[in-house]
């Protein structure tokens, strides 16, 4: 993430946070994990051959929806609301 395109997480829990202290819910974990797999997959686009890193890009969208799948257990409306936020396809 040294190529100037590093993602900012400070910007993405201020966004994406409940409350002032909020750095882990699960709005912005899923924030940050989309975030990570958008630089990622821009990351293989270029680099076709590079396996190691598809494979974390594997276990963070499986980690994404885990997370997903927890809110929309949880909170329904929550969950509507990261969806459309982040653009996400579900």
């Amino acid at each position: 993430m040294s190529n100037g395109k590093a993602i900012d997480k400070a910007t993405i829990i201020k966004e994406y946070q409940l409350d002032d202290k909020d750095t882990g819910s699960c709005e912005v974990q899923i924030a940050i994990l989309s975030a990570r797999i958008a630089h990622l997959t821009s990351h293989l686009a270029t680099n076709k051959k590079d396996f190691h890193s598809r494979r974390g890009l594997i276990a963070m969208t499986s980690r994404r929806r885990k997370l997903l799948d927890y809110l929309k257990k949880k909170s329904l409306g929550r969950y509507n609301e990261i969806i459309s936020k982040l653009k996400l396809r579900r």
